[in-house]
Protein backbone atom coordinates (compact mmCIF):
# COMPACT_ATOMS: atom_id res chain seq x y z
CA UNK A 1 0.00 0.00 0.00
CA UNK A 2 1.64 3.12 -0.78
CA UNK A 3 1.27 6.35 1.07
CA UNK A 4 0.79 9.77 -0.28
CA UNK A 5 1.28 13.07 1.70
CA UNK A 6 -1.71 14.84 3.23
CA UNK A 7 -3.13 17.69 0.93
CA UNK A 8 -1.71 21.13 2.84
CA UNK A 9 -4.76 23.17 2.66
CA UNK A 10 -8.16 21.63 1.43
CA UNK A 11 -11.76 24.55 0.76
CA UNK A 12 -14.37 21.76 0.96
CA UNK A 13 -17.41 23.39 -0.59
CA UNK A 14 -16.69 26.98 1.29
CA UNK A 15 -19.07 30.12 1.08
CA UNK A 16 -18.02 33.24 3.09
CA UNK A 17 -20.46 36.37 3.64
CA UNK A 18 -19.34 39.11 5.88
CA UNK A 19 -22.47 41.00 7.97
CA UNK A 20 -22.48 43.91 6.09
CA UNK A 21 -22.41 42.34 2.32
CA UNK A 22 -25.29 40.82 0.70
CA UNK A 23 -23.37 38.76 -1.96
CA UNK A 24 -20.92 36.39 -0.63
CA UNK A 25 -17.08 37.38 -0.60
CA UNK A 26 -16.02 33.72 -1.22
CA UNK A 27 -17.92 31.13 -3.56
CA UNK A 28 -18.78 27.37 -3.53
CA UNK A 29 -14.81 27.01 -3.20
CA UNK A 30 -12.95 23.45 -4.39
CA UNK A 31 -9.38 23.79 -3.28
CA UNK A 32 -6.25 21.54 -2.89
CA UNK A 33 -2.79 22.72 -2.14
CA UNK A 34 -0.90 19.98 -2.08
CA UNK A 35 2.36 20.01 0.31
CA UNK A 36 5.42 21.62 -1.54
CA UNK A 37 3.26 23.30 -3.87
CA UNK A 38 4.02 27.06 -4.55
CA UNK A 39 0.54 28.57 -5.34
CA UNK A 40 0.04 31.75 -7.08
CA UNK A 41 -2.89 33.32 -5.79
CA UNK A 42 -4.22 35.91 -8.47
CA UNK A 43 -7.24 38.66 -9.39
CA UNK A 44 -8.62 42.03 -9.63
CA UNK A 45 -8.61 44.40 -6.58
CA UNK A 46 -11.98 43.27 -4.30
CA UNK A 47 -12.16 39.87 -6.13
CA UNK A 48 -11.72 38.08 -2.63
CA UNK A 49 -8.06 36.96 -2.89
CA UNK A 50 -7.65 38.31 1.10
CA UNK A 51 -10.85 36.32 2.64
CA UNK A 52 -9.37 33.56 1.03
CA UNK A 53 -5.81 34.03 2.39
CA UNK A 54 -7.79 34.71 5.70
CA UNK A 55 -9.76 31.64 5.69
CA UNK A 56 -6.38 29.46 5.67
CA UNK A 57 -5.34 30.76 9.22
CA UNK A 58 -8.73 30.70 10.81
CA UNK A 59 -8.77 34.97 10.56
CA UNK A 60 -12.00 34.35 8.47
CA UNK A 61 -14.09 34.08 10.07
CA UNK A 62 -13.33 34.10 13.68
CA UNK A 63 -11.64 37.81 13.82
CA UNK A 64 -13.51 39.39 10.41
CA UNK A 65 -16.75 38.31 11.29
CA UNK A 66 -18.94 36.80 8.69
CA UNK A 67 -20.77 33.21 8.09
CA UNK A 68 -18.71 30.20 6.58
CA UNK A 69 -20.44 27.14 5.23
CA UNK A 70 -18.07 24.45 4.42
CA UNK A 71 -14.63 23.13 5.45
CA UNK A 72 -11.51 24.64 5.57
CA UNK A 73 -8.19 22.58 6.36
CA UNK A 74 -4.98 22.72 7.10
CA UNK A 75 -2.86 20.19 7.65
CA UNK A 76 -5.77 18.04 8.38
CA UNK A 77 -7.15 20.73 10.71
CA UNK A 78 -10.64 22.19 10.82
CA UNK A 79 -10.29 25.92 10.90
CA UNK A 80 -13.91 25.75 12.42
CA UNK A 81 -12.89 24.30 15.45
CA UNK A 82 -8.68 25.62 15.14
CA UNK A 83 -8.85 29.53 15.75
CA UNK A 84 -5.23 31.33 14.64
CA UNK A 85 -3.74 30.71 17.89
CA UNK A 86 -4.74 27.05 17.69
CA UNK A 87 -3.05 26.85 14.11
CA UNK A 88 0.37 28.93 14.85
CA UNK A 89 2.48 25.67 14.19
CA UNK A 90 1.25 24.87 11.01
CA UNK A 91 0.42 28.27 9.09
CA UNK A 92 2.47 31.07 9.44
CA UNK A 93 1.70 34.39 7.63
CA UNK A 94 3.78 37.08 6.34
CA UNK A 95 1.99 40.64 5.65
CA UNK A 96 2.71 43.41 3.45
CA UNK A 97 4.42 45.55 5.57
CA UNK A 98 6.84 43.11 7.57
CA UNK A 99 8.35 46.27 9.49
CA UNK A 100 4.74 46.62 11.10
CA UNK A 101 4.32 43.36 12.16
CA UNK A 102 7.71 43.16 14.05
CA UNK A 103 7.42 42.91 17.73
CA UNK A 104 11.26 43.25 18.79
CA UNK A 105 13.88 45.65 17.91
CA UNK A 106 17.10 43.08 16.38
CA UNK A 107 17.11 40.18 13.66
CA UNK A 108 18.42 36.78 16.14
CA UNK A 109 15.46 38.29 18.80
CA UNK A 110 12.99 38.71 16.20
CA UNK A 111 13.58 34.98 14.69
CA UNK A 112 13.08 33.38 18.24
CA UNK A 113 9.77 35.27 19.48
CA UNK A 114 7.44 32.88 17.70
CA UNK A 115 8.91 29.96 19.01
CA UNK A 116 8.99 31.77 22.75
CA UNK A 117 5.22 32.04 22.43
CA UNK A 118 5.00 28.34 21.68
CA UNK A 119 7.24 27.45 24.73
CA UNK A 120 10.02 25.81 22.78
CA UNK A 121 13.01 24.64 24.80
CA UNK A 122 16.07 27.04 24.47
CA UNK A 123 18.53 24.54 22.68
CA UNK A 124 15.44 23.82 20.14
CA UNK A 125 15.13 27.49 19.50
CA UNK A 126 18.94 27.80 18.95
CA UNK A 127 19.48 25.33 16.67
CA UNK A 128 15.91 26.65 14.64
CA UNK A 129 17.64 29.88 14.89
CA UNK A 130 20.53 28.91 13.31
CA UNK A 131 19.24 27.04 10.63
CA UNK A 132 16.84 29.89 9.25
CA UNK A 133 19.81 32.24 9.63
CA UNK A 134 21.57 30.11 6.63
CA UNK A 135 18.15 28.95 5.01
CA UNK A 136 17.33 33.07 4.53
CA UNK A 137 20.96 33.98 3.85
CA UNK A 138 20.50 36.79 6.72
CA UNK A 139 23.63 35.10 8.85
CA UNK A 140 25.51 38.33 8.36
CA UNK A 141 22.28 40.12 9.33
CA UNK A 142 21.82 38.44 12.91
CA UNK A 143 23.04 41.34 15.66
CA UNK A 144 21.33 44.17 13.08
CA UNK A 145 18.61 46.48 13.79
CA UNK A 146 15.00 45.47 12.25
CA UNK A 147 15.11 49.14 11.31
CA UNK A 148 18.04 49.33 9.90
CA UNK A 149 17.91 46.72 7.72
CA UNK A 150 16.68 47.44 3.33
CA UNK A 151 12.96 46.25 2.32
CA UNK A 152 14.07 43.16 0.79
CA UNK A 153 16.38 42.59 4.50
CA UNK A 154 13.44 42.93 6.41
CA UNK A 155 10.99 41.06 4.03
CA UNK A 156 13.55 37.80 4.17
CA UNK A 157 13.42 38.33 8.58
CA UNK A 158 9.75 38.78 8.61
CA UNK A 159 9.85 35.35 6.20
CA UNK A 160 12.39 33.51 8.62
CA UNK A 161 10.40 34.65 12.15
CA UNK A 162 7.55 32.35 10.91
CA UNK A 163 9.69 29.64 9.28
CA UNK A 164 11.66 28.99 13.01
CA UNK A 165 8.08 27.85 13.58
CA UNK A 166 8.53 24.91 11.37
CA UNK A 167 5.09 25.54 9.21
CA UNK A 168 3.87 23.51 6.86
CA UNK A 169 2.24 26.75 5.04
CA UNK A 170 3.24 29.91 4.78
CA UNK A 171 0.83 32.49 3.52
CA UNK A 172 2.43 35.90 2.13
CA UNK A 173 0.45 38.67 0.97
CA UNK A 174 2.32 41.00 -2.16
CA UNK A 175 5.92 40.06 -0.65
CA UNK A 176 7.23 41.98 -2.98
CA UNK A 177 4.73 45.10 -3.43
CA UNK A 178 8.03 47.75 -1.74
CA UNK A 179 10.98 45.90 -3.04
CA UNK A 180 13.45 46.94 -6.11
CA UNK A 181 13.66 44.41 -8.53
CA UNK A 182 16.46 43.16 -7.08
CA UNK A 183 15.43 42.61 -3.96
CA UNK A 184 12.15 41.12 -4.99
CA UNK A 185 14.91 38.33 -7.13
CA UNK A 186 16.20 37.62 -3.71
CA UNK A 187 12.94 36.91 -1.41
CA UNK A 188 11.47 34.72 -4.26
CA UNK A 189 14.75 32.64 -4.58
CA UNK A 190 14.51 32.41 -0.77
CA UNK A 191 10.88 31.67 -1.06
CA UNK A 192 11.96 28.93 -4.11
CA UNK A 193 14.22 27.58 -1.41
CA UNK A 194 11.65 27.02 1.16
CA UNK A 195 9.46 24.94 -1.65
CA UNK A 196 12.61 22.65 -3.15
CA UNK A 197 14.60 22.39 -0.29
CA UNK A 198 11.97 21.87 2.92
CA UNK A 199 8.91 20.88 0.74
CA UNK A 200 7.47 24.13 2.85
CA UNK A 201 3.94 24.69 1.05
CA UNK A 202 4.06 28.57 -0.37
CA UNK A 203 1.02 30.52 -1.05
CA UNK A 204 1.63 33.81 -2.57
CA UNK A 205 -0.95 36.26 -3.36
CA UNK A 206 0.80 39.12 -5.49
CA UNK A 207 -0.59 42.23 -7.74
CA UNK A 208 3.04 42.08 -9.82
CA UNK A 209 2.40 38.45 -11.31
CA UNK A 210 5.04 39.00 -13.91
CA UNK A 211 7.65 38.50 -10.65
CA UNK A 212 6.10 35.63 -9.45
CA UNK A 213 4.40 33.47 -12.39
CA UNK A 214 7.46 31.34 -13.47
CA UNK A 215 8.25 30.54 -9.91
CA UNK A 216 5.06 29.18 -9.62
CA UNK A 217 3.90 25.32 -9.46
CA UNK A 218 0.11 26.63 -9.89
CA UNK A 219 -2.58 29.47 -10.28
CA UNK A 220 -5.19 30.61 -7.58
CA UNK A 221 -7.21 32.60 -10.01
CA UNK A 222 -10.41 34.33 -7.98
CA UNK A 223 -13.19 36.35 -10.14
CA UNK A 224 -16.33 37.73 -7.81
CA UNK A 225 -15.15 34.98 -5.07
CA UNK A 226 -15.05 31.86 -7.51
CA UNK A 227 -11.85 30.25 -7.16
CA UNK A 228 -9.98 28.57 -10.38
CA UNK A 229 -6.73 26.01 -9.87
CA UNK A 230 -4.42 24.93 -12.28
CA UNK A 231 -0.98 25.24 -13.91
CA UNK A 232 0.17 28.42 -14.35
CA UNK A 233 0.31 28.38 -18.57
CA UNK A 234 -3.33 26.75 -18.48
CA UNK A 235 -4.60 29.56 -15.89
CA UNK A 236 -3.25 32.61 -17.75
CA UNK A 237 -4.79 31.49 -21.00
CA UNK A 238 -8.25 33.43 -19.86
CA UNK A 239 -6.96 34.91 -16.45
CA UNK A 240 -8.56 38.64 -15.64
CA UNK A 241 -5.24 39.98 -15.18
CA UNK A 242 -2.03 38.61 -16.62
CA UNK A 243 1.75 40.12 -16.60
CA UNK A 244 3.04 41.80 -20.06
CA UNK A 245 4.66 38.88 -21.11
CA UNK A 246 1.16 36.95 -21.22
CA UNK A 247 -0.22 40.28 -22.81
CA UNK A 248 2.27 39.88 -25.27
CA UNK A 249 2.11 36.20 -26.12
CA UNK A 250 -1.44 36.62 -26.02
CA UNK A 251 -2.12 39.06 -28.63
CA UNK A 252 0.74 37.34 -30.53
CA UNK A 253 -1.14 33.91 -30.75
CA UNK A 254 2.00 31.87 -29.42
CA UNK A 255 1.44 28.46 -27.74
CA UNK A 256 2.39 27.57 -25.40
CA UNK A 257 1.87 30.48 -23.71
CA UNK A 258 4.99 32.09 -22.41
CA UNK A 259 5.24 32.70 -18.55
CA UNK A 260 8.78 33.81 -18.58
CA UNK A 261 11.44 36.39 -20.63
CA UNK A 262 13.61 33.85 -21.72
CA UNK A 263 10.13 31.80 -23.37
CA UNK A 264 8.81 35.06 -25.12
CA UNK A 265 11.81 35.65 -26.50
CA UNK A 266 12.52 32.33 -27.94
CA UNK A 267 8.92 32.60 -29.37
CA UNK A 268 9.59 35.96 -30.44
CA UNK A 269 11.81 36.30 -33.17
CA UNK A 270 9.66 36.29 -35.94
CA UNK A 271 7.88 39.58 -34.34
CA UNK A 272 11.22 41.15 -33.93
CA UNK A 273 11.93 41.27 -37.24
CA UNK A 274 9.00 42.62 -38.01
CA UNK A 275 9.18 45.60 -35.79
CA UNK A 276 12.53 45.78 -36.78
CA UNK A 277 14.61 49.36 -35.41
CA UNK A 278 11.92 52.35 -35.13
CA UNK A 279 12.90 55.29 -33.92
CA UNK A 280 12.48 56.21 -30.20
CA UNK A 281 9.46 58.11 -29.35
CA UNK A 282 9.94 62.19 -29.11
CA UNK A 283 10.11 63.26 -25.26
CA UNK A 284 7.46 65.68 -25.14
CA UNK A 285 7.96 69.15 -25.28
CA UNK A 286 9.83 71.02 -22.56
CA UNK A 287 7.82 73.59 -20.81
CA UNK A 288 8.98 76.60 -18.95
CA UNK A 289 8.18 77.22 -15.13
CA UNK A 290 8.20 74.01 -13.03
CA UNK A 291 9.57 73.22 -9.77
CA UNK A 292 14.00 74.07 -9.44
CA UNK A 293 15.51 72.14 -6.97
CA UNK A 294 19.20 72.65 -6.70
CA UNK A 295 22.08 71.30 -4.10
CA UNK A 296 19.79 69.41 -1.96
CA UNK A 297 20.72 67.61 0.71
CA UNK A 298 19.35 65.75 3.61
CA UNK A 299 20.65 64.05 6.35
CA UNK A 300 19.39 61.44 9.07
CA UNK A 301 21.91 61.81 12.27
CA UNK A 302 25.35 60.81 10.31
CA UNK A 303 23.99 59.63 7.38
CA UNK A 304 23.29 61.57 3.93
CA UNK A 305 20.18 60.26 2.53
CA UNK A 306 20.11 62.43 -0.52
CA UNK A 307 23.46 64.14 -1.70
CA UNK A 308 23.96 67.29 -3.31
CA UNK A 309 20.59 66.69 -5.54
CA UNK A 310 19.66 68.92 -9.00
CA UNK A 311 16.80 68.45 -10.23
CA UNK A 312 13.97 70.23 -12.36
CA UNK A 313 10.31 69.01 -12.48
CA UNK A 314 8.48 70.42 -15.93
CA UNK A 315 4.80 70.92 -16.27
CA UNK A 316 3.26 68.63 -18.64
CA UNK A 317 5.93 65.63 -18.08
CA UNK A 318 5.30 62.73 -15.51
CA UNK A 319 8.61 61.85 -13.73
CA UNK A 320 9.64 58.34 -12.34
CA UNK A 321 12.22 58.35 -9.57
CA UNK A 322 13.52 54.85 -9.39
CA UNK A 323 16.72 52.98 -7.88
CA UNK A 324 17.34 50.23 -5.01
CA UNK A 325 15.44 50.29 -1.92
CA UNK A 326 17.55 53.17 0.63
CA UNK A 327 18.95 54.91 -2.49
CA UNK A 328 17.27 58.16 -1.13
CA UNK A 329 13.93 58.01 -3.03
CA UNK A 330 11.56 59.02 -0.05
CA UNK A 331 13.77 61.37 1.37
CA UNK A 332 14.39 63.40 -1.84
CA UNK A 333 10.28 63.48 -2.36
CA UNK A 334 9.87 64.38 1.21
CA UNK A 335 12.45 67.64 0.65
CA UNK A 336 11.00 69.07 -2.20
CA UNK A 337 7.73 69.06 -0.82
CA UNK A 338 8.69 70.72 1.99
CA UNK A 339 7.60 68.96 4.89
CA UNK A 340 10.48 66.79 5.01
CA UNK A 341 14.34 68.28 6.42
CA UNK A 342 16.61 69.26 4.09
CA UNK A 343 20.08 69.73 5.29
CA UNK A 344 20.73 72.11 2.34
CA UNK A 345 19.95 73.19 -1.25
CA UNK A 346 16.94 74.97 -2.42
CA UNK A 347 13.20 74.47 -3.71
CA UNK A 348 11.54 76.74 -5.74
CA UNK A 349 8.43 76.79 -7.15
CA UNK A 350 7.27 80.15 -9.32
CA UNK A 351 9.62 81.73 -6.56
CA UNK A 352 8.03 79.96 -3.70
CA UNK A 353 9.80 77.75 -1.36
CA UNK A 354 7.15 74.65 -0.47
CA UNK A 355 8.93 74.60 2.76
CA UNK A 356 8.15 77.92 4.08
CA UNK A 357 4.59 77.74 3.74
CA UNK A 358 2.28 76.25 6.30
CA UNK A 359 0.44 72.72 5.41
CA UNK A 360 -2.58 73.51 4.24
CA UNK A 361 -1.35 76.30 1.74
CA UNK A 362 1.58 73.38 0.56
CA UNK A 363 -0.66 71.38 -0.87
CA UNK A 364 -1.83 73.57 -2.84
CA UNK A 365 1.58 74.14 -4.51
CA UNK A 366 2.79 70.19 -3.98
CA UNK A 367 0.28 67.35 -3.40
CA UNK A 368 2.41 64.32 -1.84
CA UNK A 369 0.99 60.71 -1.26
CA UNK A 370 3.68 58.61 0.66
CA UNK A 371 4.06 55.39 1.17
CA UNK A 372 1.68 55.24 3.96
CA UNK A 373 -1.36 56.64 2.66
CA UNK A 374 -3.43 55.98 6.10
CA UNK A 375 -1.04 58.19 7.83
CA UNK A 376 -3.26 60.99 6.01
CA UNK A 377 -6.63 59.79 6.66
CA UNK A 378 -8.36 60.91 10.32
CA UNK A 379 -11.76 60.42 9.65
CA UNK A 380 -14.77 57.97 10.17
CA UNK A 381 -16.01 57.38 6.32
CA UNK A 382 -14.50 58.03 2.84
CA UNK A 383 -17.62 60.27 2.06
CA UNK A 384 -16.10 62.45 5.05
CA UNK A 385 -12.67 62.11 4.06
CA UNK A 386 -13.73 63.71 0.27
CA UNK A 387 -15.92 66.33 1.87
CA UNK A 388 -13.08 67.49 3.99
CA UNK A 389 -10.92 67.70 0.54
CA UNK A 390 -13.56 69.49 -1.20
CA UNK A 391 -13.83 72.18 1.51
CA UNK A 392 -9.56 72.66 2.56
CA UNK A 393 -9.61 73.00 -1.15
CA UNK A 394 -12.49 75.52 -1.76
CA UNK A 395 -13.42 72.55 -4.66
CA UNK A 396 -16.79 72.50 -5.95
CA UNK A 397 -18.84 69.89 -3.73
CA UNK A 398 -18.52 66.17 -4.94
CA UNK A 399 -15.00 67.06 -6.69
CA UNK A 400 -13.09 64.70 -4.33
CA UNK A 401 -15.55 61.89 -4.94
CA UNK A 402 -15.57 62.16 -8.72
CA UNK A 403 -11.98 61.84 -8.66
CA UNK A 404 -11.89 58.77 -6.28
CA UNK A 405 -14.41 57.12 -8.29
CA UNK A 406 -11.91 58.36 -11.84
CA UNK A 407 -9.03 56.43 -10.09
CA UNK A 408 -10.38 53.65 -7.83
CA UNK A 409 -14.82 53.04 -8.82
CA UNK A 410 -16.93 51.42 -6.65
CA UNK A 411 -15.66 52.09 -3.17
CA UNK A 412 -18.66 53.00 -1.04
CA UNK A 413 -18.92 56.74 0.62
CA UNK A 414 -20.20 55.45 3.90
CA UNK A 415 -17.01 52.58 4.44
CA UNK A 416 -14.51 53.45 7.15
CA UNK A 417 -10.90 53.79 5.52
CA UNK A 418 -9.46 51.44 7.63
CA UNK A 419 -11.41 48.92 5.96
CA UNK A 420 -9.67 49.61 2.47
CA UNK A 421 -7.61 47.67 0.72
CA UNK A 422 -3.94 48.86 0.41
CA UNK A 423 -5.11 49.76 -3.47
CA UNK A 424 -7.70 51.70 -2.43
CA UNK A 425 -6.31 53.90 0.31
CA UNK A 426 -4.15 55.51 -2.10
CA UNK A 427 -6.43 55.99 -4.01
CA UNK A 428 -8.87 57.85 -2.19
CA UNK A 429 -5.13 59.70 -0.58
CA UNK A 430 -4.77 60.70 -4.20
CA UNK A 431 -8.08 62.24 -4.89
CA UNK A 432 -7.68 63.95 -1.29
CA UNK A 433 -4.20 65.53 -2.83
CA UNK A 434 -5.84 65.89 -6.44
CA UNK A 435 -8.72 67.93 -5.33
CA UNK A 436 -6.46 70.59 -4.26
CA UNK A 437 -5.44 70.97 -8.20
CA UNK A 438 -1.57 71.82 -7.45
CA UNK A 439 0.99 72.40 -10.08
CA UNK A 440 3.37 69.42 -8.38
CA UNK A 441 2.53 66.22 -7.77
CA UNK A 442 4.32 63.55 -5.85
CA UNK A 443 3.69 60.29 -5.13
CA UNK A 444 6.02 57.23 -3.18
CA UNK A 445 5.41 53.95 -4.37
CA UNK A 446 1.82 54.53 -5.57
CA UNK A 447 1.33 51.27 -7.56
CA UNK A 448 1.74 49.30 -3.83
CA UNK A 449 -1.49 47.65 -3.89
CA UNK A 450 -2.96 48.14 -7.53
CA UNK A 451 -3.70 45.51 -9.88
CA UNK A 452 -3.22 45.56 -13.12
CA UNK A 453 -6.90 47.53 -14.29
CA UNK A 454 -5.87 50.26 -11.08
CA UNK A 455 -3.25 50.89 -12.44
CA UNK A 456 -4.35 51.62 -15.54
CA UNK A 457 -7.06 53.72 -14.44
CA UNK A 458 -4.02 56.04 -12.49
CA UNK A 459 -1.86 55.70 -15.62
CA UNK A 460 -4.74 57.68 -17.31
CA UNK A 461 -5.17 59.76 -13.57
CA UNK A 462 -1.62 60.99 -14.24
CA UNK A 463 -1.73 61.69 -17.90
CA UNK A 464 -5.07 63.43 -17.34
CA UNK A 465 -2.87 66.17 -15.10
CA UNK A 466 0.03 66.30 -17.16
CA UNK A 467 -2.16 67.51 -20.06
CA UNK A 468 -3.32 70.27 -18.34
CA UNK A 469 0.03 71.53 -17.50
CA UNK A 470 1.07 69.44 -14.04
CA UNK A 471 4.43 68.06 -13.16
CA UNK A 472 4.35 64.86 -11.99
CA UNK A 473 7.35 62.66 -10.02
CA UNK A 474 6.30 58.95 -8.76
CA UNK A 475 8.77 57.34 -6.99
CA UNK A 476 8.76 53.60 -7.71
CA UNK A 477 9.54 50.11 -8.04
CA UNK A 478 7.24 48.91 -10.50
CA UNK A 479 8.88 48.50 -13.74
CA UNK A 480 5.95 47.94 -15.31
CA UNK A 481 4.18 50.70 -14.80
CA UNK A 482 7.24 53.26 -15.48
CA UNK A 483 6.75 52.13 -19.13
CA UNK A 484 3.56 52.14 -19.16
CA UNK A 485 3.47 56.07 -17.49
CA UNK A 486 6.33 57.67 -17.43
CA UNK A 487 7.85 60.53 -19.82
CA UNK A 488 11.41 60.71 -17.92
CA UNK A 489 13.26 58.31 -15.60
CA UNK A 490 15.27 59.25 -13.12
CA UNK A 491 17.77 56.66 -11.42
CA UNK A 492 19.14 57.16 -7.66
CA UNK A 493 21.87 55.43 -5.73
CA UNK A 494 23.73 56.40 -2.40
CA UNK A 495 21.92 59.80 -2.65
CA UNK A 496 22.31 60.72 -6.06
CA UNK A 497 21.02 60.80 -9.66
CA UNK A 498 23.29 58.89 -11.71
CA UNK A 499 21.24 58.82 -14.58
CA UNK A 500 18.33 61.11 -16.07
CA UNK A 501 16.65 60.72 -19.67
CA UNK A 502 13.55 59.55 -21.87
CA UNK A 503 12.48 56.60 -20.61
CA UNK A 504 13.04 54.00 -23.14
CA UNK A 505 16.42 55.36 -23.30
CA UNK A 506 17.02 55.17 -19.72
CA UNK A 507 15.37 51.83 -18.74
CA UNK A 508 16.34 49.70 -21.66
CA UNK A 509 20.12 50.21 -20.61
CA UNK A 510 19.24 48.72 -17.40
CA UNK A 511 19.24 45.28 -16.82
CA UNK A 512 17.03 45.82 -13.59
CA UNK A 513 14.76 48.33 -14.87
CA UNK A 514 13.94 47.60 -17.59
CA UNK A 515 9.86 45.99 -18.64
CA UNK A 516 9.43 42.41 -19.94
CA UNK A 517 8.26 43.94 -23.40
CA UNK A 518 11.65 45.48 -23.77
CA UNK A 519 13.69 42.61 -22.29
CA UNK A 520 11.58 39.98 -24.90
CA UNK A 521 12.17 42.53 -28.10
CA UNK A 522 15.04 44.07 -28.23
CA UNK A 523 16.88 46.19 -29.57
CA UNK A 524 13.51 47.28 -30.91
CA UNK A 525 12.51 50.35 -28.69
CA UNK A 526 8.99 49.13 -27.21
CA UNK A 527 8.19 48.90 -23.81
CA UNK A 528 4.71 47.92 -23.54
CA UNK A 529 2.34 45.76 -25.60
CA UNK A 530 0.87 48.64 -26.26
CA UNK A 531 3.76 50.04 -28.39
CA UNK A 532 3.70 46.22 -29.89
CA UNK A 533 0.68 47.21 -31.49
CA UNK A 534 0.84 50.54 -32.48
CA UNK A 535 4.44 49.63 -33.95
CA UNK A 536 2.58 46.81 -36.50
CA UNK A 537 -0.63 48.78 -37.00
CA UNK A 538 1.73 51.73 -38.47
CA UNK A 539 3.31 50.02 -40.78
CA UNK A 540 6.70 51.03 -38.57
CA UNK A 541 7.55 47.42 -39.21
Amino acid sequence: MSWSPEPAVVFEDVTLTYDDSGAPALAHVDLVIEEGELALVVGRTGSGKSTLLGAINGLVPHFTGGHLTGRVLVSGRDTATHKPRDLADVVGVVGQDPLAGFVTETVEAELAYGMEQLGLPPETMRRRVEEVLDVMDIADLRDAPLRDLSGGQQQRVAIGSVLTQHPRVIVLDEPTSALDPTAAEDVLAAISRLVHDLSTTVIVAEHRIERVIHHADSVIHVVDGRVEHGAPAQMMVTSSVAPPVVELGRWAGWSPLPLSVRDARRAAGPLRRQIGEIPSPAPPPEQPGGLEAKGVTVRHGRLVAVDDVDLTLRPGTITALMGRNGAGKSSLLWALQGSGARFAGSVSLDGTDPAELKPAARRTLVGLVPQTPGDLLYLESVGSECERADLDAGATGGTCAALLEEIAPGIPASRHPRDLSEGQRLSLVLAVQLTADPPVVLLDEPTRGLDYTAKAALSRALRSLVERGRAVLLSTHDVEFVAEAADRVVIMADGEIIADGPTADVVMSSPAFAPQVAKVLAPAPVLTVADVRSAVRDGST
